[in-house]
C-alpha cells in the first residue's frame, strides 16, 4: 500500500505540477484599477509604510503571509536530500497550512550549510512576513536556529517538528490523564527517542505542570543521567539534551526495562517499528498505562501488541488508528491565531493555550481511550485553538491587535470557512 501512496504523490505532483500557485486578491474590472494596484497609487501606499513599517500588516498581504523555510536537512524520514529535494515537503505543508488555517504559506527551501548562514537570510526576509515555520531542519541545529530566530526577529517564530508535536502530544496527554485518573504533577513519563520533538516536549509538559525529574529520556545509547559518561560531551556540543540529562530521571535510571519500570506513560518518537518497543517493556509500566507510539509510517509497537501488554490508552501518528497525534491539528491554528492578533512571537504559554483548547474541544464532546484528541476533520477545533493562541498573545502583550477570545474566534472561523470556500472552487474549475 506504502508503494501505491508513493507513486499515486509522484504522478499527482506531474498532473498539476506543484501544489500551490498564487492568484490575484484585489479584482481588476478595468483600466483604471492598474493606477491604484500600481503606479502611480501604489506609491501612496509605500509612503504610509515608510512612516510607519507596522502599516505592512494592514495596507499589504504581509499580515497572512508566512514561510515556510527549510535547509533539506531532516526531511520527513528522508535524512538530509537537501533544499531542491525537500520543495514537495513544503509545497505540502504550505497548501495544509491554507486548506487548514486559512494561512498563505510561501515555501523556502534555502542552500546553506551553518546555523549563521540560515538564521542571516531569515533575517533578511523579516520584512516580507508575518511569521516563520521552520521545517525539517537537523537536530540539534535545529534548536540553535530557533532561539537564535526567536531573539533576532520581531515576528512569530516556529520550528513545527519542535513545537508542533510537542503541543499535539500535550493535548492529547491532558485527556488521557484525566481518563486514567493520573495526576500530571507525580506521573513518570518516558520519552522514547531524544529528538527534536521530544526534547520539546519534555520543556512543554515542565512548563504545564509535570515535573522533569519524573521524566525519562532515551536516546539510541539509553537513558540520560547526570553521569552518563558523554553527559560532558553533550555539555559541549548538545546543551538541549545535557539540560535533559541533568534535570531529569531522579531514579538515575541506567537500562530501558529500569525506565519503563512503574512508568505511567511513554512517549515515542523514534525508529519506526514494529517491535522497536518492546511489550515487555509495556508490561513494567503502572496500570492503565498510556503509550503514544508517533513513529511513521510504522509506530513503535503497534497499538494491539502494547493493549495485550497491559496498555488502557494508545496513540499513534496515523490517521488509520485512533488517536492521531500530529502536529497538523497544531501549525494552521497556532498560525491563525499569532497572524490575527499581529503578534510578535510564539512563547511556551501560547503553545500551552492550544494544547489547552484542543483537549477541551475533545472533552466538550466526549472524550474516551478512543478518542483523547481532535481529528484533523473536526473544523471548529481549529477555530478554537486559533482563538486561544490569540488571547493569549493579547494576555502577555504580544499582540498589534487586540480583541476579545470570542472576536478571535470569530475571525478565524471566517477564515478558514474562506480557505475551504476556495479549495472547492479549484476543484470546480481545474483542468489539467
Amino acid at each position: 500500500m506504502i508503494y501505491f501512496f508513493m507513486v499515486d504523490a509522484v504522478e499527482l505532483s506531474r498532473k498539476y505540477e506543484g501544489k500551490i500557485e498564487i492568484y490575484p486578491k484585489v479584482p481588476i474590472t478595468s483600466y483604471n484599477d492598474f493606477a491604484l494596484i500600481y503606479t502611480p497609487g501604489v506609491a501612496e501606499v509605500s509612503k504610509a509604510i515608510y512612516k510607519d513599517p507596522d502599516k505592512s500588516f494592514e495596507l499589504t498581504s504581509r499580515w497572512n503571509t508566512i514561510a515556510v523555510v527549510t535547509d533539506g536537512t531532516r526531511v520527513l524520514g528522508l535524512g538530509n536530500i537537501g533544499p531542491t529535494a525537500a520543495m514537495p515537503v513544503m509545497e505540502g505543508k504550505s497548501l495544509l497550512f491554507k486548506y487548514l488555517g486559512g494561512v498563505d504559506a510561501i515555501p523556502l527551501p534555502i542552500n546553506v550549510k551553518s546555523a549563521d548562514e540560515f538564521t542571516n537570510v531569515v533575517k533578511a526576509l523579516e520584512t516580507s512576513f508575518g511569521g516563520i515555520n521552520l521545517e525539517d531542519i537537523e537536530s540539534p541545529k535545529c534548536f540553535y536556529i530557533l532561539e537564535k530566530l526567536q531573539s533576532m526577529l520581531n515576528i512569530p517564530v516556529w520550528h513545527d517538528d519542535q513545537q508542533g508535536t510537542a503541543a499535539a502530544i500535550l493535548a492529547g496527554l491532558i485527556n488521557a490523564m484525566i481518563l486514567t485518573n493520573k495526576d500530571p504533577k507525580e506521573s513518570k513519563v518516558v520519552f522514547y527517542g531524544a529528538g527534536a520533538s521530544n526534547i520539546a516536549a519534555a520543556r512543554i509538559l515542565a512548563k504545564y505542570g509535570f515535573k522533569y525529574e519524573n521524566i525519562v529520556m532515551i536516546d539510541s545509547k539509553g537513558p540520560l543521567y547526570a553521569d552518563r559518561e558523554d553527559v560532558d560531551h553533550l555539555m559541549l556540543h548538545h546543551k538541549w539534551k545535557y539540560e535533559l540529562a541533568i534535570k531529569t530521571n531522579k531514579w538515575e535510571a541506567k537500562e530501558i526495562k529500569d525506565a519503563f519500570s512503574g512508568a505511567d506513560a511513554v512517549v515515542a518518537a523514534s525508529t519506526p517499528g514494529p517491535n522497536v518497543i518492546k511489550k515487555e517493556w509495556i508490561s513494567l509500566m503502572n496500570k492503565e498505562a498510556i503509550v503514544f507510539a508517533l513513529a511513521n509510517p510504522v509506530p513503535e509497537i503497534w497499538p494491539q501488541d502494547a493493549k495485550e501488554a497491559g496498555a488502557k490508552i494508545v496513540a499513534t501518528g496515523r490517521s488509520d488508528f485512533p488517536n492521531q497525534v500530529n502536529n497538523s491539528l497544531i501549525f494552521p491554528a497556532i498560525f491563525r491565531g499569532v497572524l490575527d492578533s499581529r503578534a510578535k512571537a510564539i512563547t511556551d504559554e501560547m503553545t500551552i493555550a492550544a494544547s489547552e483548547a484542543l483537549a477541551k474541544y475533545a472533552r466538550d464532546r466526549g472524550i474516551n481511550e478512543n478518542y483523547i484528541i481532535p481529528r484533523m476533520d473536526e473544523w471548529e477545533a481549529f477555530y478554537e485553538e486559533a482563538a486561544a493562541v490569540a488571547s493569549k498573545a493579547v494576555e502577555l502583550g504580544l499582540a498589534r491587535v487586540k480583541k476579545s477570545r470570542e472576536e478571535f474566534r470569530e475571525i478565524a472561523k471566517e477564515r478558514i470557512i474562506r480557505a475551504r470556500k476556495i479549495m472547492n472552487l479549484v476543484i470546480s474549475t481545474w483542468s489539467p
